[in-house]
């Protein structure tokens, strides 16, 4: 038998699962994800620091909204776009 045979199955090495069964919390935080979070934080701070009414223009008609809810909508429409194409490239 050869070394790469012998080693399969349940007695090889790690494979990138800690002890236990358990993921640990430097799993969870990692330097992108806290990017993410904080960008995400700082975003709504923004939207909801911008309460007042404007006019928008959507193609032909005038909107009269709060300022708020279409950064969140742009901010929504942007996410899932985001995502969208992260998935098609993965």
């Amino acid at each position: 038998m050869s070394p790469k045979t012998s080693r399969s199955g349940s007695g090889g090495g790690r494979t990138g699962v800690r002890s236990g069964g358990r993921t640990g919390v430097r799993d969870l935080m990692t330097p992108g994800r806290v990017a993410v979070v904080a960008l995400a934080v700082l975003a709504l701070i923004f939207i909801f620091e911008n309460t007042r009414t404007t006019e928008i223009r959507l193609l032909i008609p005038e909107v009269t909204m709060p300022l708020w809810m279409a950064l969140l909508g742009t901010a929504v429409i942007g996410a899932l776009c985001g995502a969208y194409f992260m998935k098609r490239r993965g």
